[in-house]
């Protein structure tokens, strides 16, 4: 079973509120005027061309970067605190595990971060639900392949049972089996009370599992909803065709 939430936080408040927020590199402005919450308990997928300012976004949110302007709030707080910080569970796009590291000792070591109990026969049934082999568990992960690192990252992230688990791009490297599973594996999180905030360009994905998106396009914040609702405001069949209908018209172009 997927671990349940080490921090229960206050549902009354959203997991997060993103009021205003700009960011700008210097050398222009990356996104203006972003606004909108994250409610607890429920899947809000992040969706946008490369170079739209998603990761930059969810920098702020970490407090790796800082915006311009606005503020942002985890939990109810705008100050990631320790006590902000240990409720949050995180997965960068990029993400390479150290190489000297076994699978499971990287496990264990993400779930030490957190003072989380760890398990061998946990992280193998865990191990098991992603098709990531009990054998492979017990080599360096300089040897697995982008996939089989992929999933590591994202064992690593929701078995601490974080409240909020923040995904970028959690399907890169997946075959289609593996993205299957992940989603399974998503959905049990959000089961079990976590929030989980991802970006990805899979759309199809998104459309299955996310309760809610928002959808960024030339640094201003297009539309927030249902995936329903984009598809019925767009009169397309299709999630991925009705993000092509609401960013017409875009006055950037993005580096692919």
């Amino acid at each position: 079973m997927t671990a349940q939430p080490a921090v229960k936080p206050d549902t009354a408040a959203p997991a997060i509120r993103i009021a205003g927020v700009t960011a700008d590199y210097g050398h222009g402005t990356v996104i203006e005027d972003i606004s909108f919450d994250v409610p607890a308990g429920k899947t809000f997928g992040l969706i946008g061309l490369n170079g739209v300012g998603k990761t930059t976004l969810i920098k702020i949110i970490l407090g790796l970067m800082e915006s311009s302007k606005g503020s942002v709030e985890v939990f109810g707080r705008k100050n990631l605190d320790a006590e902000t910080k240990a409720k949050i569970a995180y997965l960068p796009e990029k993400f390479e595990p150290p190489p000297f590291l076994s699978g499971l000792e990287f496990v264990k070591f993400s779930l030490a971060l957190y003072k989380c109990p760890f398990t061998e026969e946990a992280v193998m049934q865990a191990a098991d639900r992603v098709s990531l082999t009990r054998q492979a568990l017990k080599r360096r992960v300089n040897t697995y392949s982008k996939g089989m690192r992929q999933k590591a990252g994202l064992m690593g992230t929701w078995l601490t049972g974080c409240p909020l688990l923040i995904l970028d791009e959690p399907m890169s490297g997946l075959d289609p089996l593996a993205r299957v599973l992940v989603k399974d594996e998503i959905a049990a999180c959000r089961k079990a009370g976590m929030t989980v905030f991802l970006s990805s360009h899979i759309l199809s994905d998104m459309d299955e599992i996310c309760d809610n998106v928002a959808v960024i396009h030339d640094g201003r914040l297009k539309f927030t909803g249902t995936p329903a609702e984009l598809k019925q405001s767009a009169k397309q069949e299709y999630l991925e065709r009705a993000f092509l209908k609401v960013i017409e018209g875009s006055k950037r172009v993005y580096e692919s």
